[in-house]
């Protein structure tokens, strides 16, 4: 399951295994930790999830700033509360990259776009961040290794 943490709601999205396509869940308004983990935890059960993929907000330079910081903090309650494997994604730009996708929508009949919905961009970087994760993971399953 890809997630897409912030600080009003966390983003989810999950994947097919056999096409390697995410695709979206929806968005789990935060309130504490302990009720957004019990929340995820019953998602995960009820969908067999086996791994977090945790999108990683570095800074534009690729260091650790104070959200990574807060990712981090959230990531270890998370593989610590559900004993579930957690793999992290640089997530750089994928929330203005879901953003951008989303106002690239068809337009309306009367040619106005539609607003985002709340959550929709957080969803939206769920489903980029899983699939970041797909391309790369199956990428490296599928290329010869050296020697």
């Amino acid at each position: 399951m890809g997630l897409d943490v912030g600080d009003a709601r966390i983003g989810l999205a999950t994947g097919d295994t056999e096409s390697h396509i995410a695709v979206p869940v929806g968005a789990l308004a935060r309130t504490t930790i302990e009720e957004d983990l019990r929340q995820l935890g019953g998602i995960a059960r009820e969908r067999e999830i086996s791994l977090f993929v945790v999108g990683m907000p570095y800074s534009m330079n690729g260091k650790i700033g104070p959200q990574a910081e807060v990712t981090l903090t959230f990531i270890d309650r998370l593989a610590s509360s559900l004993a579930t494997d957690v793999v992290t994604v640089d997530e750089r730009l994928t929330s203005v990259e879901a953003e951008r996708l989303i106002r690239e929508r068809p337009r309306t009949r009367r040619g106005q776009r539609t607003r985002p919905e709340k959550g929709e961009i957080d969803i939206g970087a769920a489903v980029l961040i899983l699939q970041i994760w797909f391309d790369s993971y199956w990428m490296e399953k599928t290329l010869p290794s050296d020697g």
